[in-house]
This record gives C-alpha cells, structure tokens and sequence, in this order.
C-alpha cells in the first residue's frame, strides 16, 4: 500500500510557474537566471508559510537540471539532479537549519567544504533556514566566503526576522522580501485543492480556514488537510470552529450589541454561555479586538475587500453605524490592553464581566474620581509649600481675575459629575476621559491632561469639545473652554483595576 502525502507535500510547487504569491520574487529570479545575471547569495525574508524554502529548491533545481545544458527556469523534474533535491538528499545541494547549526564550528566545516567542487551538478548550493539564528561569531566566519565564494558555490538564506541579520551580511545578499497571502487567494487555492482531492467544503469554512492561517498558504493547506480526515462527508462552519477551537463569529456580533445596550444582566448572561461553553477567552479577546478593529475601518471608509468577504463587510456596515470613532477606538484600546492580563488570571470569566461593564459605561465616575481628589489635594499642597510668600503690605484691590481661584465645588466634584453626564449620554467621550485627570480651573479655562501612552486623545477630543465645554459650563454656573495637555506620566491603575489585579495574585500595592 503507497503511503500518502499530505496536501502541502503532494501539491508543493515544483517550478516557477507553479510558484504561488510571490510574482516579483518569481520574474526577477527567471529573468536572472535566462540572462546569467545571478548573484553569489539571496535572502528570502518574510513570515512563515508564504514559500521561501519552496522558492530556494525551486532554485537550485533551476540552477542544476541534467536535463539542459545550462541552467533553466523550467526544471525537468525527472532528471536524478531534480529528484535527488525535491527528496533533500542530494550531496551538492544542502539545507541546513540555522536554529541547530548556529556556531562557529559548523560554519567553518561549511567553509571547508565549500572549496571543493560538486560532484554531479554544476553548482553546490547551501540553503540555510533561519539564518537569523546563527551566532555572531558564526556570521563574522561568514563573510568572507559570501563576498568572494568559488564560482561553483552559490548560498540562499531564508528567514522569518530579517531585522537580525547584521547589516554586514545583508549588504552581501540580494533580498527578496516575500508577502502574505491574502484571505481571497487563500481560499482559492484551498477551493482548488478541495477541487483535485474532491473535499466537500463550504464558503464560510473555507474562509474560516483561510483568516486563522494568517497570511500563510502551507498553514491553510495543513488545517484543510486535516479538517477532511476529521469530517470526511463534508466540511462546514461549525466543524471548522469546533475543531480548531474558534470562537464562533456571531458571539463578536452579539457583544457588540450588548455593549450599546443599556442592560448588564444580559452581559453577564452572555459571558456566562461563553465561559460553559468551554471557548478559550483569550482567543475571545483576540477576535474582539480584530472585530472592533474591523468595525472602525469600515466606519472610516476603508476597502476590505482584501481581507473580508463582502457578506461581512456589509454585516460589518450595519453594525458599525451604532458607534461613534472615539467608542470604537477606546474599546479596541482597553481589550487588547487587557488580553495578556487574562492569560495569566486565575478568574478570567470575572475579569471579562468588569471589563465588559466598564466598555458599557457603568462605573466610569467610580474608576477617576478617587485618583483625581488625590492628585489635587497633592498637588494643591506641594503648590502651597513651594509658592508661599512671606507677609508683606496689603495690596490694593482689582477687578482682575485670579489665576488660582477655584470654583465653589472642588475640581474633583466637577470631574466626577462631568464624567456622570457623559455616562448616561452613552456618549464615547466618557471612555475617553477616563484616562485624563483636572488640572486647573482658573475661572475661564478647564485644564485636563491626558497620560503619556493616551495623548492621541487630545485629538479625539476635539471631536466633541463643544459638547464638554457646554456641560461644564452648566455644572460650574460660568462659561469656560476646555484645554488639553500631555501628562508625562504613564496611567496609574485604577482603584477597580487594583482590586482586580489583587485578586489575580499581580497586585503590585495595597488599596
């Protein structure tokens, strides 16, 4: 009985034209090789799965074919040159991987070698994979050989981090930097293979598969492989989900809608089935914060077509016209802020209640008001200390304003009540402001500051300024402006993050 090959082995592109993707990388090296302009050493960089050691053997069968006398850019396949490295067991043609042969020492062993001529092909061609992992030392023994190798020896590197190469070796290399696949060419390379291996699969499932391998067609072609040994009789949404432990697209939908409404009984009933459910909340997280990425771009007007079926994109539309930018940018902001706290909790499913109430609107005032009293009184008392002058004659009166006059309700109490208005507005700006503080009141002008890793806020507020500065006006009984700086400061946790973060066992101070 043949043993099988599994698709990415059995389909694995062989020659140029079957090369999928990477166009500039597949006519610059066919046009090299049918003018004789080929280089000493090449650099494939890009993420996994996208074809680079496919491209190298592509290569070096083209470079080595017995069945012309000259290097080609259609290898025959056939000749022993071609199935000795399609089967990696040439002498002449090595591939060697830099994660486990990374010292000086192999790398002098190779520069021995080298010296001496192929036995069979016309040239020797050593392929290193993930070269990035070679040691300093193993690189420096390398450059010499790269800037002048015999004429019979040619190198191609490929790596996933082509920003750890030295700039020495880069400057010996020809790069070719190789794309992802997009979601569109993803599933019509696994329609095809569904089509030769007639694997019954449908839309949704193919685009499931197709979003979760990233951008890399062996990833897609592997979970397709094993989705029809899982499921022979058929490949639908549900198996895809089950299987690779997805969370189901609707459930991102149906937080979205839950966290405009106005009821956190049923926020808390909706975390509760996704936690029985036995869903990974990571993965959870991972897919929320993709989702109301996904939900601002639309709203912005930006073409997905790309990335997303146009059955999405138009559920997309719908759903996001009940957001505003700053809403949309603040829940992005704090999911994935949150996503790596929730991995290492002990009690992710209330973690995920809080956050999703805070998303919501409820309990905003609650999470400013007690930093910003404390930072006021602070900050009143140190100015007090450092500006108090010492007794001197009475000064005659004036109608000029004081800059330090403060209204009748301290600064804390306006804040507070500001972020309460905005609250029960449903307004975004609410989620905005919680991660700003008062400054000053001088009786014109509201001063606030944003922390440092939020001050693109600042134009966020923009937005809405108008509304804030009239709100602020009703609540001091004056009119004012609102004014927004920059804190150089990272945003301290909160009292209720506090009280969670200690509840993890990651508290970092008492409360």
């Amino acid at each position: 009985m043949a043993q099988r090959q599994v698709l990415t082995l059995k389909y694995r592109p062989r020659t140029f034209a079957e090369l999928l993707i990477q166009d500039h990388v597949k006519n610059t090296l066919t046009r090299a090789i049918e003018n004789n302009r080929l280089a000493n050493a090449y650099l494939f960089a890009g993420p996994r799965g996208v074809g680079k050691t496919t491209t190298a053997r592509i290569l070096a069968k083209s470079l080595n074919c017995l069945s012309y006398p000259q290097p080609t850019v259609t290898p025959c396949n056939q000749c022993s040159a071609c199935v000795e490295i399609a089967e990696s067991r040439s002498m002449d043609v090595l591939e060697i991987d830099g994660a486990s042969n990374r010292g000086i020492d192999q790398v002098r062993e190779l520069r021995e070698n080298i010296k001496y001529a192929p036995s069979s092909f016309r040239y020797k061609v050593y392929i290193i994979d993930e070269v990035h992992m070679l040691t300093k030392e193993a690189f420096n023994a390398l450059l010499k050989t790269l800037e002048e190798p015999p004429a019979h020896a040619k190198f191609i590197f490929a790596t996933t981090a082509p920003h750890e190469l030295p700039g020495t070796i880069l400057s010996r290399c020809q790069r070719f930097d190789f794309r992802k696949a997009t979601l569109n060419e993803i599933v019509e390379r696994l329609k095809w293979l569904a089509a030769q291996e007639n694997i019954k699969v449908s839309e949704p499932a193919l685009a499931a598969i197709a979003r979760r391998a990233d951008g890399a067609i062996r990833d897609a072609e592997g979970l397709l492989d094993m989705l029809a040994t899982y499921s022979p009789e058929g490949i639908e949404l549900a198996q895809v989900e089950e299987l690779l432990g997805l969370v189901p697209a609707d459930l991102f939908y149906q937080y979205a809608d839950l966290l405009i409404s106005n009821q956190p009984g049923l926020m808390f009933d909706f975390v509760d089935r996704l936690f029985t459910a036995g869903y990974d909340l990571v993965e959870f997280y991972t897919g929320a914060v993709h989702h109301f990425r996904n939900l601002l771009l639309v709203k912005m007007g930006s073409n997905l077509t790309e990335a997303l079926l146009p059955e999405e994109i138009k559920r997309l539309k719908e759903q996001a016209q009940q957001f505003d930018l700053p809403r949309l940018l603040n829940i992005i902001n704090i999911l994935g802020n949150y996503e790596k706290q929730t991995r290492d909790s002990l009690l992710p499913k209330i973690l995920l209640e809080i956050i999703s109430l805070k998303l919501m609107g409820f309990g905003t005032s609650n999470l400013t008001a007690p930093r910003t009293a404390s930072f006021e009184e602070k900050a009143r008392n140190q100015g007090k200390l450092a500006n108090d002058p010492a007794p001197s004659p009475a000064q005659p009166k004036t109608d000029a304003p004081v800059a330090e006059k403060q209204a009748d309700k301290p600064l804390n109490q306006v804040w507070t009540e500001l972020l309460n208005r905005l609250t029960q507005e449903r307004s975004g700006m609410a989620s905005i402001l919680q991660f700003a503080r008062p400054l000053n009141w001088d009786g014109k002008k509201f001063t606030i500051g944003f922390y440092l890793e939020h001050k693109g806020n600042i134009q966020l507020l923009k937005t809405s300024h108008a509304r804030i500065e009239n709100l602020l006006s009703e609540i001091l009984g004056k009119s004012c402006v609102i004014e927004a700086t920059v804190i150089k400061e990272k945003l301290p946790p909160d009292l209720l993050n506090q009280k969670i973060i200690k509840q993890f066992g990651d508290a970092q101070e008492e409360i």
